[in-house]
Protein backbone atom coordinates (compact mmCIF):
# COMPACT_ATOMS: atom_id res chain seq x y z
CA UNK A 1 0.00 0.00 0.00
CA UNK A 2 3.21 2.70 0.75
CA UNK A 3 4.22 1.23 -2.18
CA UNK A 4 1.69 2.25 -4.38
CA UNK A 5 0.62 5.53 -2.38
CA UNK A 6 4.83 7.04 -2.60
CA UNK A 7 5.07 6.05 -6.30
CA UNK A 8 1.68 8.14 -7.25
CA UNK A 9 2.93 11.37 -5.01
CA UNK A 10 6.08 11.09 -7.23
CA UNK A 11 4.56 10.52 -10.50
CA UNK A 12 1.54 13.71 -9.93
CA UNK A 13 4.70 15.55 -8.04
CA UNK A 14 6.76 15.18 -11.12
CA UNK A 15 3.88 15.82 -13.47
CA UNK A 16 2.91 18.97 -11.65
CA UNK A 17 6.59 19.91 -11.24
CA UNK A 18 6.72 19.87 -15.19
CA UNK A 19 3.53 21.38 -16.46
CA UNK A 20 1.73 23.34 -13.68
CA UNK A 21 4.42 25.05 -11.91
CA UNK A 22 6.16 26.98 -14.62
CA UNK A 23 2.90 29.25 -14.94
CA UNK A 24 2.69 29.39 -11.00
CA UNK A 25 5.84 31.62 -10.55
CA UNK A 26 5.65 34.28 -9.24
CA UNK A 27 8.27 37.03 -10.23
CA UNK A 28 10.15 34.19 -11.53
CA UNK A 29 10.65 32.03 -8.38
CA UNK A 30 8.34 28.99 -8.28
CA UNK A 31 7.29 26.45 -5.64
CA UNK A 32 9.07 23.52 -4.64
CA UNK A 33 6.40 21.05 -4.22
CA UNK A 34 8.95 18.59 -4.39
CA UNK A 35 10.83 19.74 -0.84
CA UNK A 36 7.55 20.52 0.40
CA UNK A 37 6.17 16.84 0.03
CA UNK A 38 9.25 14.96 1.44
CA UNK A 39 8.58 17.21 4.50
CA UNK A 40 5.27 15.81 4.89
CA UNK A 41 6.37 11.98 4.43
CA UNK A 42 8.82 12.50 6.64
CA UNK A 43 6.80 14.17 9.37
CA UNK A 44 4.05 12.01 8.97
CA UNK A 45 5.85 8.86 7.94
CA UNK A 46 9.17 8.82 9.49
CA UNK A 47 12.77 9.41 8.45
CA UNK A 48 12.98 6.19 6.31
CA UNK A 49 10.34 6.81 4.42
CA UNK A 50 11.35 10.69 4.02
CA UNK A 51 14.70 9.77 3.19
CA UNK A 52 13.38 6.70 0.05
CA UNK A 53 11.18 9.20 -0.87
CA UNK A 54 13.29 12.15 -1.26
CA UNK A 55 16.01 10.29 -2.67
CA UNK A 56 13.57 8.65 -5.52
CA UNK A 57 11.74 12.47 -5.61
CA UNK A 58 15.10 14.21 -6.26
CA UNK A 59 16.20 11.43 -9.22
CA UNK A 60 13.01 12.04 -10.85
CA UNK A 61 12.76 15.86 -10.32
CA UNK A 62 16.11 16.27 -11.38
CA UNK A 63 15.22 14.59 -14.65
CA UNK A 64 13.30 17.60 -15.74
CA UNK A 65 14.77 20.21 -14.25
CA UNK A 66 18.08 22.18 -14.77
CA UNK A 67 19.27 21.19 -11.09
CA UNK A 68 22.12 19.09 -10.40
CA UNK A 69 21.39 15.57 -10.28
CA UNK A 70 23.27 14.93 -7.19
CA UNK A 71 22.51 18.22 -5.51
CA UNK A 72 18.84 17.35 -6.17
CA UNK A 73 19.02 13.80 -4.74
CA UNK A 74 21.04 14.70 -1.58
CA UNK A 75 19.26 17.64 -0.66
CA UNK A 76 15.48 15.55 -1.00
CA UNK A 77 16.66 12.74 0.61
CA UNK A 78 18.30 15.03 3.40
CA UNK A 79 15.04 16.66 3.98
CA UNK A 80 13.18 13.84 4.06
CA UNK A 81 15.80 12.37 6.71
CA UNK A 82 15.62 14.84 8.93
CA UNK A 83 12.20 16.21 9.02
CA UNK A 84 11.47 12.38 9.84
CA UNK A 85 13.74 12.90 12.70
CA UNK A 86 12.11 16.09 13.97
CA UNK A 87 8.60 14.53 13.63
CA UNK A 88 9.62 12.12 15.64
CA UNK A 89 11.42 14.59 18.28
CA UNK A 90 8.72 16.66 18.44
CA UNK A 91 5.34 15.64 19.63
CA UNK A 92 2.53 18.16 17.89
CA UNK A 93 3.11 19.88 15.38
CA UNK A 94 1.25 22.77 14.37
CA UNK A 95 1.07 24.90 11.09
CA UNK A 96 3.54 27.53 12.77
CA UNK A 97 6.35 25.02 13.58
CA UNK A 98 5.93 23.60 10.00
CA UNK A 99 6.44 26.88 8.57
CA UNK A 100 9.48 27.97 10.45
CA UNK A 101 10.78 24.89 9.82
CA UNK A 102 10.24 24.71 5.59
CA UNK A 103 11.41 28.46 6.07
CA UNK A 104 14.77 27.08 7.48
CA UNK A 105 14.83 24.17 4.91
CA UNK A 106 14.01 25.52 1.79
CA UNK A 107 16.99 28.30 2.78
CA UNK A 108 19.37 25.67 3.57
CA UNK A 109 18.29 23.42 0.50
CA UNK A 110 18.67 26.87 -1.54
CA UNK A 111 22.06 27.77 -0.45
CA UNK A 112 23.52 24.01 -1.10
CA UNK A 113 22.23 24.32 -4.72
CA UNK A 114 23.45 28.01 -4.59
CA UNK A 115 26.93 27.09 -3.52
CA UNK A 116 27.51 23.84 -5.61
CA UNK A 117 26.85 26.34 -8.90
CA UNK A 118 29.79 27.89 -7.51
CA UNK A 119 28.92 31.56 -7.97
CA UNK A 120 31.78 34.31 -9.39
CA UNK A 121 31.81 36.49 -6.45
CA UNK A 122 29.98 37.94 -3.26
CA UNK A 123 27.47 40.18 -5.49
CA UNK A 124 26.23 37.28 -7.05
CA UNK A 125 25.74 35.42 -3.83
CA UNK A 126 23.79 37.70 -2.28
CA UNK A 127 21.49 38.61 -5.36
CA UNK A 128 20.45 35.14 -5.56
CA UNK A 129 19.64 35.07 -1.64
CA UNK A 130 17.49 38.32 -2.29
CA UNK A 131 16.16 37.47 -5.72
CA UNK A 132 15.52 33.55 -5.34
CA UNK A 133 16.21 31.44 -2.80
CA UNK A 134 14.60 33.92 0.03
CA UNK A 135 11.02 34.35 -1.89
CA UNK A 136 11.01 30.46 -3.01
CA UNK A 137 11.79 29.72 0.92
CA UNK A 138 8.67 32.00 1.66
CA UNK A 139 6.63 30.11 -1.18
CA UNK A 140 7.33 26.96 0.42
CA UNK A 141 6.44 27.90 3.15
CA UNK A 142 3.06 29.45 2.41
CA UNK A 143 2.09 26.48 0.16
CA UNK A 144 3.55 23.51 3.18
CA UNK A 145 1.90 25.55 5.79
CA UNK A 146 -1.61 26.37 3.66
CA UNK A 147 -1.47 22.11 3.10
CA UNK A 148 -1.28 20.78 6.16
CA UNK A 149 -3.23 23.38 7.92
CA UNK A 150 -6.08 22.32 5.45
CA UNK A 151 -5.23 18.57 6.53
CA UNK A 152 -5.06 19.50 10.17
CA UNK A 153 -7.96 21.17 10.46
CA UNK A 154 -9.90 19.11 7.93
CA UNK A 155 -8.86 15.25 9.29
CA UNK A 156 -7.58 16.61 12.81
CA UNK A 157 -4.25 14.49 12.96
CA UNK A 158 -4.84 14.20 16.76
CA UNK A 159 -8.21 12.48 16.85
CA UNK A 160 -7.09 10.28 13.79
CA UNK A 161 -3.97 9.04 15.71
CA UNK A 162 -6.52 8.56 19.10
CA UNK A 163 -8.38 6.29 16.55
CA UNK A 164 -11.64 9.02 17.29
CA UNK A 165 -13.75 10.01 14.47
Amino acid sequence: MKLTVYTGLILILVAVHVTVLPSLSVWGVAPDVGLVAVCFVGLLAGEFDGLLVGLILGWAMSLFSAQDLATSILVKGGVGFFAGLAGRQITHVTPPILVGGLIMTSMLAGLIVLWSMKPNDQQDLWWAVRTIIFPQACFDAVIGGLSYWLIWSRFNLDRLADGVE
